[in-house]
């Protein structure tokens, strides 16, 4: 979603479009917006006035939107959806009285936009830690929450060790740990128990990236975190007959099949399976209004779209992310139809 909503601004405005934070965690995707006009910046006061704005997927502090609406002229908040539930679960068990454990990373985006919610409330744990010595206020007035691209065995080892300690604890009756991240957990315990070494794609900031490396030594394999085909070093397939390639939930497709190009198997490749995922989130609300206007305004003045044809906009569901990245090399044009 986030990566299609920024490919929308960068064709629909003129260069440069500004984005707070990388949109995703992955320096090849970081790269393509960059060679395609975007300019990505760390405050929001290195964006001139007027100028569109996109906050990144990982969510943003409520200061940072703030500022963000009274500088831009369109400002769209990429922001994960399942991070918007995290954010409104840390509100409102702050608004409640509760002390706040958050599971998570320390830097790391989505943390710190996580914790300006409620900074008073909430209290860091990384899981590499525990809770060590925590101690809330008041004991029975606790809930725990998490970064939701943790490995899932990260966070239970925390939720478990809370509990114990904490019997009312609250936590949410579905986990914060992101869809993508867990099937991809569980894709890599199912390589672990066929593959000699696994080498996961992805960038060295991403979280979800590293703990799928981090799952795989868990379950007793070596595995190896490359950006792409030229990272892989050859010492580490020498002595492996099945090497598992697997990616982060941001990786592109085609860094995907680069590293399988370069691991060249003598014997074939295997798709390990082990669920679909069919969720869809729809394009950030602020952007498919701007998009509906423009598009209701190209359909008056020149009858682009015949009655009854479903536009660009209405398309988006079946348009990925990997399409939109393959088009920012093109010249400027709207997504395909």
């Amino acid at each position: 979603m986030a990566i299609k909503a920024l490919t929308w601004m960068v064709q629909t405005f003129e260069a440069p479009v500004y984005c707070y934070h990388e949109i995703v965690h992955n320096q090849a995707v970081v790269q393509a917006f960059e060679a395609a006009g975007v300019v990505f910046v760390d405050h929001i006061d290195e964006v001139p006035l007027g100028a569109p704005i996109m906050l990144s997927a990982h969510g943003s502090a409520p200061e940072v939107v703030a500022q963000a609406g009274e500088r831009a002229a369109v400002l769209v908040d990429a922001v994960c959806p399942l991070v918007t539930k995290v954010h409104h679960e840390v509100k409102r068990m702050a608004d409640q009285g509760f002390d706040i454990i958050y599971v998570g990373h320390e830097g790391h985006d989505e943390a710190i936009g996580t914790i300006a919610e409620a900074p008073d409330a909430i209290t860091l744990v990384d899981p590499e830690n525990g809770l060590s010595d925590y101690e809330p206020a008041d004991a029975n007035q606790v809930a725990l929450v998490s970064q939701t691209t943790l490995g899932l065995f990260e966070f239970e080892g925390v939720l478990d060790d809370a509990a114990q300690r904490f019997p009312s604890l609250w936590t949410a009756r579905k986990s914060d740990l992101c869809y993508a991240t867990t099937n991809r957990q569980e894709a890599v315990k199912a390589l672990a128990e066929r593959a000699d070494v696994v080498l996961v794609v992805g960038s060295h900031n991403s979280s979800n990236t590293q703990a799928l490396v981090r799952v795989a030594g868990v379950n007793g394999v070596p595995a190896y975190r490359v950006d792409g085909p030229d990272a892989i070093d050859p010492a580490w397939l020498v002595e492996a007959e099945v090497v598992g390639v697997t990616a982060g939930a941001s990786a592109p497709d085609q860094l995907v099949f680069a590293v399988i190009d370069a691991v060249a198997p003598t014997d074939g490749i295997e798709r390990v399976q082990l669920t679909t995922e069919g969720e869809y989130f729809p394009l950030p609300r602020d952007l498919r209004k701007l998009l509906a206007a423009l598009q209701a305004a190209v359909e008056a003045g020149y009858t682009a779209r015949a009655p009854g044809r479903l536009g660009e906009l209405e398309n988006d569901r079946n348009w990925t992310a990997n399409e939109a990245l393959e088009l920012l090399a093109l010249s400027p044009q709207p997504p395909p139809a």
